[in-house]
């Protein structure tokens, strides 16, 4: 329970086989006080969920594509205990609604652009600056942004906008751990491959099969990472990302399997 007395913030945590209330559950078993954020009402039932197991847990339904709405977040997260130690990152998704566009670059439409920059990245930001005011006030902070294999490290066709932003996601990540790393603030992402949640498409599930460990990875998996990272052990790592993809992004023969 070494997390006794802490207080994280996991935003994107509404469904229930998500990254987001996996990532929230690990900090809730290790003793954290959490908040929980999403933009629907079923946030409530995986505060309940993790409150029936004995988790001091507190849902909060925001969009946090609308102005205010991260402020809104974190002072929340505020009167747990008047401290914010852990920020997890994880609210965007691929497009509205959650399908690819299947859009080349050249046929983009500036709303689709401005929809995956701003649903990914922007949010990103908006939650990260409005934690770092408390944490800094604290003197200590751990913020992990769930970004992808895609942009970071690899592409697929037909949504350029999303690899953009996760790519972008990378970039911030290192720009704000060096620019608070003098505040005792570690600042990390996580970048997961295929991932077997309730979106993930049948093509996903074949795509997951081809990779070196043979499978897609699980929720479970990936909120291992970002547990690690948020750890007070974990406090001479900064600036990085971890990928969690069975190794996919390894082979450059992908004849290999033969």
């Amino acid at each position: 329970m070494n997390l006794a007395g802490q207080v994280a913030l996991v935003t994107g945590a509404g469904s229930p086989d998500g990254i987001g209330f996996a990532s929230a559950r690990a900090l809730v078993a290790d003793g954290a006080a959490v908040v929980l954020c999403s933009t629907t009402d079923r946030i409530h039932d995986r505060a309940r969920e993790l409150v029936a197991v004995g988790g001091n847990v507190v849902g909060v339904v925001a969009d946090l594509m609308e102005p205010g709405s991260a402020e809104r977040v974190v002072d929340q997260a505020l009167q747990v205990a008047d401290r914010l130690d852990i920020c997890v990152n994880n609210a965007g998704m691929i497009a509205v609604g959650g399908d690819p566009t299947d859009t080349l670059a050249h046929r983009l439409t500036d709303e689709q652009w401005s929809d995956a920059i701003h649903r990914n990245l922007t949010t990103c930001f908006a939650v990260t600056r409005a934690a770092l005011a408390a944490m800094r006030a604290g003197g200590y902070g751990r913020i992990v942004n769930v970004a992808s294999t895609s942009g970071p490290v690899q592409a697929f066709v037909g949504d350029a906008g999303y690899h953009a932003a996760k790519a972008g996601m990378h970039g911030f990540t290192r720009a704000v751990a060096l620019e608070y790393a003098a505040d005792g603030i570690t600042v990390n992402a996580v970048a997961p491959g295929w991932i077997a949640t309730s979106s993930q498409t049948i093509h996903e599930q074949g795509a997951g099969v081809l990779t070196p460990l043979g499978r897609s990875g699980t929720p479970v998996e990936v909120a291992a990472a970002v547990r690690f990272l948020a750890d007070p052990s974990a406090s001479y790592i900064t600036g990085q990302l971890l990928v969690v993809d069975g190794g996919n992004s390894l082979p450059e023969d992908r004849s290999w399997r033969a």
